[in-house]
């Protein structure tokens, strides 16, 4: 049985940019995109297992279908997709905080409705980062398919459920590097994520995002970009940036990692939303 529901956003929405981030951060296997791009399926979790959603997004709202039967999976399912696609955020304010900026308020005048798209799943974006440092955002989700399809689990619904912590942090290291067709450097740091979580690590949306950072960043191989772009997209910390994101800063206009931190004090306390107006400015060229 499938249920449906309008999730109405809290101010405007732009639909294009918010399927463009969904279909291009997809994991092949995990994730589906029909044609026309608006309607997105994956499995998210929920107490009683994990569950296929698809999200349709349309220019005024989203609609959420999922399969099951259950009135507290579909709430607890309502919920992380609002979450997840930055839904109750008040578009309206961050707008007029940016207005009067140079940058920043000719973008948002043009998407006054672009929202800070999160993941729903913070292990799966924890991996899905560490396998897209410096390289493409396609090559990030085509090293993630080969990881799932080596240590996800296939579900009834025909889509592979994302490798649990447990698979990845046990794998012999040269069969995932192999695998994965990663560097053996790129693999320890996806085994060494994964080997945090089972010790304890805790990538909760709710963490403190100091003592997060500080965890992350005492992972061998985790660096700055990488702990400030989870705070942005797991921990959904409004004011987080990533001022050695070289997308961001050449929409920034090319300026030193320490200019780019310096000049994003200005955009306080609504910096994540100043780095979605710049990813987007620099990357989509949709309607």
């Amino acid at each position: 049985m499938t249920r449906s529901a309008v999730l109405t956003p809290h101010g405007a929405l732009e639909p294009g940019p918010m399927a463009a981030i969904l279909a291009n951060h997809a994991v092949p296997g995990c994730e589906v995109t029909d044609p026309d791009g608006r309607r997105h399926t994956r499995l998210l979790t929920t107490p009683g297992g994990p569950r296929r959603v698809t999200v349709t997004v349309r220019p005024g709202d989203v609609e959420l279908t999922a399969d099951t039967d259950d009135d507290g999976e579909f709430a607890h399912l309502v919920t992380t997709t609002r979450a997840w696609l930055d839904l109750d955020t008040d578009t309206e304010a961050i707008a007029r905080a940016f207005d009067a900026d140079p940058l920043l308020g000719p973008l948002v005048r043009d998407r006054p409705g672009l929202r800070a798209v999160g993941y729903p799943e913070p292990f799966e974006a924890a991996i899905m980062t560490v396998l897209g440092q410096q390289v493409s955002v396609a090559a990030g989700g085509t090293f993630g398919g080969r990881l799932a399809a080596a240590y996800g689990t296939p579900s009834p619904s025909g889509l592979t459920v994302f490798p649990m912590p447990e698979a990845i942090a046990e794998a012999p290291p040269e069969e995932l590097r192999a695998a994965v067709g990663v560097t053996r450097s790129r693999a320890a740091t996806v085994q060494n994520v994964a080997r945090a979580v089972v010790g304890g690590l805790s990538l909760d949306p709710l963490a403190e995002p100091v003592r997060l950072r500080k965890e992350l960043l005492a992972i061998p191989g985790i660096g700055p970009w990488s702990a400030d772009y989870l705070a942005v997209r797991v921990l959904r910390d409004a004011d987080a940036f990533t001022p050695g994101d070289l997308v961001a800063r050449r929409a920034m206009g090319n300026p030193s990692i320490r200019d780019a931190e310096r000049r994003s004090e200005a955009w306080r306390p609504y910096r994540a939303y100043a780095l979605f107006h710049l990813w987007t400015s620099a990357t989509y060229r949709g309607g």
